[in-house]
């Protein structure tokens, strides 16, 4: 665009000095927002204005829409202005702000969501809550205006009731947070969680419950332990259907890859349109540990073939120059959601001609009128979500069509629908580098390393890990920072930061064996501990002491859209703890699973990951040592037999350098290679095997194991 056709826009706020790309998109609304601080506040207090905060992220599709309803609404931006002070918070960058006004929504309204929209005092005290409103009554929804009407007159009129709700909310709150009882977890807690997600389970399309279907990866990690420990082959078979129907399903991205974030139907083919970065490191986890598990043929191939096409999607549109990953792409492109990813059958043709665009539809499922809902309109808008019904197999079957044939016509046409789809306009790309999503993504990568024996993807987990390093640490402290964009690293870190971390590189020293990395995992467990572990209450608190205070300190081991700090914390310390044979962070890992004993055993569904950390630190677990020259084919060769074997309950290091790694793991010492030949030394339940020399030694143990029983290496 030309320097004559440019021009300023009407309005510009306060948000223009900020690097969040949510609080960017506000900052040319006619609203007047401020940036959440200590300036904020005080002019609150100066003024005597009830504040309005709302809390969204880049690439929530609801809170676009309240946006252009409402907030770039100029009669309802000036009635805002003149009787409020309103703040945005973007909940990615202060995920402290919104747990804390997301619990008083839930408890004042029984549901949540974003836009969060919170009603307070200047104190930060909140006295109304709810989520999205729309710019006008609307059915049983008051809209926005009316709100603000009524908020007013309570603050104007009726303000020592505001102060009493205030103050009992807070009195709520403080008293939900005490006299938390210490109990262990019921022995038979991982049976009832089963029974639970049995019941819930959907034998038709996969996952858990009817709509809207969410990914839950840790669900499914959870099942494929209680498949391993028990040998309950349904719950191998729930995974299974889940992670097969989700690839299947519109909730995939089948022309460039990654999936969407939830599904708005049982089918999993109409989802919500965003995607997020955890998810797809979650759910490589999941089909990793899958293709690991599973031990048909066919699906272990499928299931590695999704990891890899989730890793594809990250490294192509999701990876910094610098090696960093970034956060989101929007639902929404040109002001509709999912318009980017649709397809009408008319362009279908015009891209890949008649005939093969007649073969894609067939296998991908089009139909004339569409089989995309456009929520808004309430109508088929005539465009397409690809998805299958079937496997590209049996498509080949019932067409009579070769299958690698097949295979190879759809691959070169999704090729050119993707580079078709390049040209359309994108969705915003929430380009922050938080280091908590960093972490699980570490983690992801560093497995999918392992597992496929891909050093690209082991590169990749090591250049992120560097970049939080070099980019996201405190040079004077070594504190981690939360969120790094456009050169500014800011926000002191969270507990999921160091947890999330610490787990990344706890998985790449698994994938490496480098010690660096096992040096990092453990200074990130030390700093975990010492900045957020709570003495007096047990479990890990949200923020640091130091951080910025609060209302309220939250303190959640429910696992939402990603699992929860304290059950990653949890997980972490006990396989570190064993691993190092350091007692502290086991006897840490256990108070910490006790001190939410009492709601896992209510709602065990809700606390998968916990109820991970539980089964690894009480059952029998494995400590695994080979003992063998780096670059040595034989010791090579034992590694990738140690990789390809599903092993949740296994830690396992090389012992290259006795010398050296016998600082951090004691019998590093002793346990070494014998007569030259590299050897794998396995101990369970504080009993050691005899020393397997040569790779079919272990090769003849794990067949042994794996014939006799589930509950062993």
């Amino acid at each position: 665009m030309s320097a004559s056709t440019t021009h300023s826009p009407k309005f510009t706020n306060a948000l223009i000095r900020e690097k969040s790309p949510y609080l960017l998109q506000h900052a040319h609304n006619p609203v007047n927002w401020y940036a959440w601080n200590e300036e904020t506040f005080a002019k609150a207090k100066r003024e005597d204005k009830p504040i309005f905060l709302s809390i969204g992220y880049a690439t929530c599709h609801w809170c676009h829409v309240m946006e252009r309803e409402s907030f770039e609404n100029e009669a309802i931006a000036e009635f805002l202005n003149e009787h409020f002070v309103a703040i945005k918070v973007d909940r990615e960058e202060r995920p402290d702000v919104d747990a804390i006004y997301m619990r008083v929504c839930q408890a004042m309204t029984g549901h949540g969501g974003w836009p969060l929209t919170i009603f307070m005092s200047p104190d930060k005290k909140p006295f109304f809550a709810g989520t999205y409103f729309p710019p006008a009554n609307y059915r049983n929804r008051p809209g926005f205006p009316h709100i603000l009407e009524q908020i007013l007159h309570a603050w104007t009129n009726e303000r020592a009731k505001v102060e009493e709700s205030c103050d009992a909310i807070l009195e709520h709150f403080s008293e939900k947070s005490s006299n938390h009882a210490s109990s262990a977890l019921s022995p038979t807690i991982n049976d009832i969680a089963f029974q639970r997600y049995e019941q819930t389970f959907d034998p038709q399309f996969g996952g858990f419950g009817s709509q809207p279907k969410f990914p839950s990866p840790q669900n499914l990690l959870f099942l494929l332990r209680y498949y391993k420990r028990t040998g309950n082959r349904t719950a191998l078979a729930m995974v299974e259907r889940t992670l097969i129907s989700m690839r299947h399903g519109g909730l995939f991205d089948h022309i460039g890859y990654g999936f969407h974030r939830y599904s708005t139907d049982r089918e999993w083919l109409l989802p919500h349109f965003e995607k997020m970065l955890y998810d797809q490191a979650m759910l490589a986890v999941a089909y990793l540990e899958a293709h690991q598990a599973s031990p048909d043929k066919d699906k272990k191939e499928v299931f590695a073939q999704v990891a890899e096409e989730v890793f594809t999607y990250v490294l192509r549109d999701m990876t910094s120059p610098e090696g960093g990953f970034y956060s989101a792409e929007d639902a929404d492109s040109e002001g509709h959601e999912g318009k980017f990813y649709v397809w009408s059958e008319e362009e279908l043709k015009r891209v890949l001609g008649d005939d093969n665009a007649k073969l894609f539809a067939a296998a991908y499922n089009f139909s004339l009128d569409g089989n995309f809902f456009d929520e808004a309109s309430g109508s088929q808008t005539g465009e397409n979500i690809p998805h299958l019904r079937t496997s590209i197999e049996d498509f080949a079957k019932h067409h009579g069509t070769e299958i690698h044939e097949l295979r190879v016509r759809l691959a070169v046409m999704r090729e050119q629908l993707f580079y078709h789809r390049e040209e359309r306009v994108h969705p915003l790309k929430d380009d922050k580098i938080l280091t908590d999503w960093n972490g699980l993504m570490i983690a992801a990568f560093a497995i999918g390393g392992r597992v496929l024996d891909n050093a690209l993807y082991t590169q990749a987990a090591e250049r992120a890990l560097e970049f939080i390093a070099q980019k996201l640490t405190t040079a004077s402290t070594e504190r981690l920072l939360h969120r790094f964009r456009d050169g500014e690293a800011a926000i002191p870190a969270f507990l999921d930061d160091y947890a999330f971390l610490a787990w990344g590189a706890l998985e790449l020293y698994q994938t490496t064996f480098a010690l660096k990395h096992l040096k990092t995992a453990l200074r990130l467990a030390d700093e975990m501990i010492r900045l957020f572990y709570d003495k007096a209450d047990r479990g890990f608190r949200f923020s640091a002491a130091d951080n910025e205070a609060l209302l309220l300190q939250s303190k959640e081991g429910y696992d939402g859209a990603i699992p929860s700090g304290n059950s990653i914390a949890a997980s972490v310390l006990a396989r570190l703890g064993k691993l190092t044979s350091n007692k502290e962070y086991q006897d840490l890992a256990e108070q910490t699973i006790r001190r939410f004993a009492a709601p896992i055993q209510h709602h065990p569904t809700g606390f998968a990951q916990m109820l991970i950390a539980n089964d690894f630190l009480i059952g029998n677990t494995q400590e695994i040592i080979i003992a063998g020259r780096t670059g040595d084919n034989e010791t090579h060769g034992i590694v990738r037999t140690v990789a390809e074997e599903y092993l949740p309950h296994a830690v396992v290091a090389l012992n290259h350098s006795p010398e050296e790694l016998k600082h951090y793991i004691e019998q590093a010492e002793y346990q070494v290679a014998i007569k030259n030949q590299a050897t794998t030394y396995i101990c369970e339940g504080y009993v050691c095997q005899e020393p397997l020399v040569g790779k079919s030694a272990l090769e003849d143990f794990l067949h042994r194991a794996n014939r006799s029983s589930t509950s062993t290496v």
